[in-house]
């Protein structure tokens, strides 16, 4: 039944690669492009949205150190808050990074399905069919183990990372003319043109914080943990930075705003007509090292609730031999898989799960002042802490609070948009003293 620690620190390194790298990175710019309307917006969103998430990453790494611990994201806010508020958060966070999964998913079956089904299926049910059948084929290999995962996740996500520095060097390519493409200007104030940025840019950088649900997998947790993310997030920092100069240099803000399949357009300067063939294969094994990734993660905060009493004692069922959570597992894939029928278009799901993220987020982040408190005995004892506390968690609470009012604003467009979230929290509550309750009268 007990998860036993199997993964070393290159192992948490690539993990917290792939859990910030997705496909976002490959879509995401044009959707900044447009809501910035200028350069210097663009390149400002980015670059503070990167200082912004290696705030959080050294915030999450210090709670990692002072709380290993299996379904960590879940575990904290019971033991820094109450269980019922980390049963709130976590319930929605599980829809929303199955939603994110999802999103990123369709993304990668949009470039491939051109090269995969005849014309009369290029469209959203064809999307569907390849998303979904991505995966099934990965829930197949996880059942392998969590160690072949990792290992896979490690192949995947250096592929990615290749693919990556390949596109950037499309800025030597001397003999390349960018075509000039008028700018279409944000419509309102720099400081919502600046906000709305952040909304994209956070859920490029985001995912480094699940890293935390793995404490009971790591060796040597307390020193691995915060090494890992820290050398993780600021590898991502750089390979963005430079992706997006590379799609600056070739586009423009002009072009970046009309060209959604960017990577496609950057491996076709290199390579010419081939180039879109060559991206749309590199982009679905990214799309497989994300989704991995995430089906590795997200069932360890089931283990965690069902540890507390939560959920079913079935959701903490360990197969001894490959570490895998199967019923967890299988749960989080049904998850996926029902969202992918009721959503086809990945801008339909990015204000949902950045509105479940950024409230997240923020209070997991505020946490650290009160398990500070709580693990004062732990002070000395050579486990990671924050050089500038509390500087460096207050930043990024405070970004993501801003981020979090800027949606609530574009909420106004679909009231009901707003509803459906606080109401997703309610039902967590609702859910959460429904268990329990029943819990009790069980027992007595």
């Amino acid at each position: 039944m007990s998860i036993k620690p199997k993964l070393n620190r290159f192992d948490l390194t690539m993990i917290v690669i792939s859990l910030v790298i997705g496909m976002g990175i490959f879509a995401t710019p044009s959707d900044v492009a447009n809501k910035a309307g200028n350069v210097y917006i663009f390149f400002g969103a980015w670059i503070f949205g990167g200082l912004v998430s290696l705030c959080g990453a050294l915030t999450f790494a210090e709670i990692g150190a002072r709380f290993p611990a299996t379904g960590g994201f879940y575990k904290v806010f019971s033991y820094c808050y109450h269980p019922a508020i980390a049963f709130m958060i976590n319930w929605v966070l599980v829809i929303s990074n199955a939603a994110s999964v999802a999103a990123v998913a369709l993304i990668g079956a949009d470039y491939i399905k051109p090269f995969l089904l005849p014309a009369n299926m290029q469209n959203d049910f064809g999307t569907k069919i390849i998303t979904i059948t991505s995966v099934a084929i990965l829930y197949v290999i996880n059942f392998l183990g969590i160690k072949m995962s990792a290992r896979t996740q490690s192949v995947l996500i250096i592929f990615k990372m290749s693919m990556i520095i390949l596109i950037c060097t499309t800025v030597f390519k001397s003999n390349y003319v960018p075509v000039e493409t008028a700018i279409v200007p944000h419509s309102g104030s720099l400081i919502t043109a600046f906000g709305l940025s952040l909304v994209a840019v956070f859920f490029t950088y985001g995912g480094y914080q699940q890293t935390i649900n793995f404490g009971g997998d790591i060796i040597n947790a307390k020193t691995n943990i915060p090494k890992a993310v820290t050398f993780g997030i600021i590898t991502v920092i750089i390979l963005y930075l430079s992706i997006n100069y590379a799609y600056f240099h070739i586009l423009g803000i002009g072009g970046l705003q009309k060209t959604p399949a960017l990577a496609a357009k950057m491996i076709g300067v290199i390579f010419g007509a081939t180039g879109y063939k060559i991206t749309s294969i590199m982009i679905f094994l990214s799309v497989l090292a994300y989704v991995n990734v995430n089906v590795l993660a997200n069932p360890r905060v089931y283990y965690a609730m069902a540890e507390d009493g939560i959920l079913p004692p079935i959701f903490m069922k360990v197969n001894p031999k490959t570490q895998v959570q199967e019923f967890g597992m299988s749960f989080f894939i049904a998850a996926i898989i029902i969202i992918l029928f009721f959503v086809a278009k990945f801008s339909e799901m990015l204000k949902y799960v950045m509105f479940f993220d950024t409230i997240g987020l923020s209070m997991a982040a505020v946490a650290i002042f009160l398990l500070r408190k709580k693990t004062k005995h732990l002070d000395g004892t050579g486990i990671y802490t924050i050089k500038w506390f509390p500087l460096v968690p207050v930043i990024f609470i405070i970004s993501y609070w801003f981020v979090t009012i800027n949606i609530f604003i574009t909420f106004r467009e679909n009231p009901y948009a707003a509803l459906i979230c606080l109401a997703a929290y309610a039902l967590g509550l609702v859910i959460y003293y429904a268990c329990t309750w029943n819990k009790k009268t069980t027992t007595e």
